[in-house]
């Protein structure tokens, strides 16, 4: 575990062969004291790498508790304190779910919790109400130039695109595009879409193994085209609130990118920052 054995160089002696403090034969003067290593970080992030690597390898998967601090502890051969600082931070980063009384999970897209945490759309009331999915399209293509880039793939890999409109209290009210790797999302067909009941994100995770972590947005208002107001049922330059989303998984590997038309008449969009 080569984070682990940094302080063994920090033991080696730097001054030569002659002993501490003195010069070694031939030398004139003792060796300059090393530079810190770049690559240096502190012990519990440290631990936070490897305890993300065992969620990215599935070693313990969404929704499943985790070993215990002390149990993680020993694994490690470090402190409790030390292994609290790490999970702090990936709760933090919504990695983990502390439970009280229950121990700490594995975060999952099935829980109501880490819906509403992708999707922002909240009623005037401040109401977080639920949504009905209507599928338009399903298809694998290949990736435009600007897709490619954004998912860090080669030009015309091949992607699936997804195309979907959300209704909320019977009224249409998102249109997303969404695009991701096809070498990732093998099987996924517009009947598989059609028949899973649940988040998208939640399928993805449960059934393709890719579990998105963060995502960055670019949000604008614009006027709606033709095309996206016909299926928002909205007159043509009717004001939208446009998302451009590009999500992450483990090691902040792009894996999707959705582009939505939102019609905000009786919403808001809100964002938590921290």
């Amino acid at each position: 575990m080569r984070a682990m054995t940094s302080n063994q160089a920090n033991n080696a002696n730097p001054t030569g062969a002659g002993g501490p403090g003195q010069p070694g034969a031939g030398d004139s003067a003792p060796a300059p004291a090393a530079s810190p290593s770049p690559t240096f970080s502190p012990l519990y992030q440290q631990i936070k790498s490897l305890i993300t690597q065992s969620l990215e390898s599935g070693e313990w998967k969404p929704g499943e508790i985790i070993p215990s601090e002390v149990e993680l502890a020993a694994r490690y051969k470090v402190s409790q304190g030390t292994v609290r600082k790490a999970i702090d931070e990936l709760a933090a980063e919504n990695l983990v779910v502390r439970r009280q009384g229950k121990g700490t999970f594995v975060a999952t897209h099935n829980e109501d919790r880490a819906q509403f945490r992708f999707l922002r759309l909240l009623a005037d009331d401040g109401a977080e109400h639920p949504h009905v999915s209507r599928l338009l399209e399903c298809r694998r293509l290949r990736a435009p130039a600007e897709i490619a880039r954004q998912l860090d793939l080669k030009p015309a890999d091949p992607v699936v695109q997804v195309r979907r409109l959300l209704e909320f209290e019977n009224e249409v009210t998102v249109l997303d595009e969404i695009w991701l790797p096809g070498a990732m999302f093998r099987g996924l067909t517009f009947e598989r879409l059609s028949e899973y009941k649940g988040p998208l994100y939640a399928m993805f995770e449960t059934e393709f193994g890719t579990r998105m972590i963060r995502a960055t947005e670019k949000i604008r208002a614009v006027a709606a085209e033709p095309a996206v107001a016909d299926l928002l049922h909205v007159p043509a330059g009717f004001p939208l609130l446009s998302v451009e989303r590009v999500s992450y998984t483990y090691g902040d590997r792009p894996v999707e990118v959705r582009r939505g038309w939102y019609v905000t008449t009786g919403y808001y969009y809100q964002n938590d920052l921290s």
